[in-house]
């Protein structure tokens, strides 16, 4: 490259900066703050893609695999519709909805909730041959269409779970992981051949139980038997007038076709306001979020010690989040809202230790989204009151540890790994070599110190026996409402009741309207880009973002204790 062309490329580059920073300031301080929204309008959902708790920016996340919906946004919109005089009806269209099935229950019950309003609901189906979790979703309307030709399948729940021992003992590549105890299951893809006895237990426990809730739902919705129900859950699968005759739909109809089932006299014409546009309505311009202050806080992700990373929830981001709301004097109460499998014990300790600090000076509360297990169930000890899900998956109270070796991998490649130590453990966890019987104790001496802890942590916050956690714990997931059964909670249910247990604590009448305060805050695309949050801008954090990447790598790399739930078999 010339020094002409140079020039040329370095101009571009502050003209293309220059350019996007004159783009933010418009759209952040001189564009419009709301949609217009007709005086006859119908609010429509779109349930295609991936179903997440909270969506604060345009995450590298949502970049690689499409724009994701916000269910805090989603269940904020319908309490908005539900007394937004502009909003007549609301529709649920479906896709192929990637969620778990907390997530969906929430979704359902803030359904159900927007019902009382007296406004209609209508769920739309083309062409969805797995539906069980859109369908038990669509349950909570009106009514139910699909596509004269569409196919839906009800069918039941199912999970494959793969093994990977012997490919990679063929490989040369060795799993060594300690864990605590026998339902610590998180790397037995790696170290079994197979199911063990305790994995396939708690799973089986888990399917059935999330199953039986299923379909007795759907029976009590669609005004069938729980025997009838579960018939139609065998024969899985309808198509056009057999959803119809089967009970599960109420009409064939094409999209245009929709106004005719709503039943609103007078309205011969509905406007559509898209669920995205919809979230730009502030609650306080219909009415809601007024009055005394909530904070809400959203513990997403795998948890790291530290800083928050692009992929993983740090300890330090969420503490300083707890110690931000116990500052501000006009906050009442704080609810946790987590939806994490856990990750570090140390970064899981920090979060618990801050909400213990932050619940002395005010209420707070815990609400589990689908996930709460294992580290995310160490944090939740913090609070005051637990809520969950009757599907979220919570407990897994165990430890894990360990590393992959490749030795013998790189052996069979020709590597070879010349060692310098000083300090006899001082290469224990390198990945060239594998642990000695030594090392081995000595991690499970560490996995076991940091169990104690963790029952004793139970115990103390549940009012229950260390040998009743340690009974109970094991490393076993629960459902939600196992949980309760447990102890392990304190009862059922979503936002809305963790907000309703907020108030009671914070000495707020249940009649009062709250405003709810967002921890991470939004932020948009150019946010990201320019680094900027609180009205300041800078370059780091998109310098930051691959350096970001690395550092979760190496965290997980690196030896230390887990408190991690298994994942890819849940449903």
């Amino acid at each position: 490259m010339n020094k002409k062309t140079a020039w040329v490329v370095i101009v571009l580059f502050f003209a293309i900066l220059i350019g996007l920073l004159i783009v933010s300031y418009v759209v952040s301080n001189l564009g419009p703050r709301e949609v217009k929204i007709a005086a006859n309008a119908y609010l429509e959902i779109q349930l295609n893609g991936r179903l997440e708790e909270y969506v604060s920016s345009t995450s590298l996340s949502n970049v690689l695999e499409g724009r994701a919906i916000s269910l805090f946004d989603t269940w904020m919109n319908l309490r908005k519709a539900a007394v937004d005089p502009r909003i007549k009806a609301v529709v649920l269209k479906f896709g192929l909805l990637d969620a778990d099935w907390a997530k969906i229950e929430e979704l359902r019950q803030a359904v159900l909730e927007f019902r009382k309003s007296g406004k209609p609901v209508i769920s739309y189906f083309e062409e969805s041959p797995e539906a069980d979790k859109e369908y038990y979703l669509a349950t909570a309307s009106d009514r139910i269409l699909i596509h004269p030709l569409g196919w839906l399948g009800v069918n039941g729940l199912s999970s494959y779970v793969l093994f990977f021992k012997t490919a990679l003992t063929n490989l040369g590549i060795k799993a060594e992981f300690e864990h605590i105890a026998e339902y610590k299951t998180a790397y037995n893809q790696f170290t079994e051949d197979g199911f063990t006895p305790a994995h396939r237990e708690m799973m089986e426990s888990i399917y059935q139980d999330i199953f039986d809730h299923y379909y007795r739902q759907l029976a009590t919705a669609r005004k069938k038997s729980p025997e009838e129900m579960r018939s139609l859950i065998d024969q899985g699968y309808f198509q056009g007038k057999e959803t119809v005759t089967a009970g599960l739909v109420d009409a064939l109809a094409y999209e245009d076709q929709w106004l005719d089932h709503m039943n609103l006299k007078g309205v011969s014409r509905l406007q559509k306001i898209s669920n995205e546009k919809y979230a730009t309505v502030a609650p306080a311009s219909v009415g809601l979020d007024g009055g005394k202050k909530i904070a809400m806080i959203f513990a997403s992700g795998t948890i790291i010690s530290g800083e928050e990373q692009t992929l993983a929830l740090g300890s330090e981001t969420v503490a300083r989040w707890l110690r931000a709301a116990v500052k501000d004097d006009s906050i009442r109460a704080i609810v946790v809202r987590v939806d994490s499998p856990g990750g570090s014990a140390v970064g899981s300790d920090v979060i618990y230790h801050e909400l213990i600090e932050a619940r002395k000076q005010k209420p707070v509360i815990i609400s589990m989204s689908g996930l709460a297990g294992s580290g995310g169930y160490w944090l939740a000890l913090g609070g005051q009151e637990i809520i969950a899900q009757p599907q979220t998956l919570t407990g897994s109270i165990g430890v894990i540890a360990g590393k992959f070796s490749f030795g013998q991998l790189l052996a069979k490649l020709g590597i070879k790994a010349e060692k310098i130590i000083i300090g006899r453990e001082a290469d224990a966890f390198s990945v060239y070599r594998e642990f000695s019987p030594q090392e081995k104790e000595m991690l499970r001496h560490q996995l076991n110190s940091t169990y104690q802890e963790f029952l004793a942590r139970v115990a103390a916050a549940r009012n229950l026996t260390v040998e009743e956690v340690d009974r109970i714990g094991q490393g076993r997931v629960w459902t939600g409402k196992q949980a309760l059964e447990l102890h392990l909670i304190d009862r059922l249910g979503g936002y809305t009741e963790a907000i309703e247990a907020a108030k009671k604590l914070a000495g707020i009448r249940p009649e009062e309207k709250v405003k709810m305060v967002i921890w991470p805050k939004k932020r948009s695309w150019l946010d990201i880009i320019l680094g900027r949050e609180k009205g300041t801008i800078s370059l780091d954090e998109t310098a930051q973002l691959l350096p970001s990447l690395r550092t979760c790598v190496n965290y997980s790399s690196q030896p230390r204790v887990w408190s991690l739930m298994p994942g890819s078999w849940l449903p």
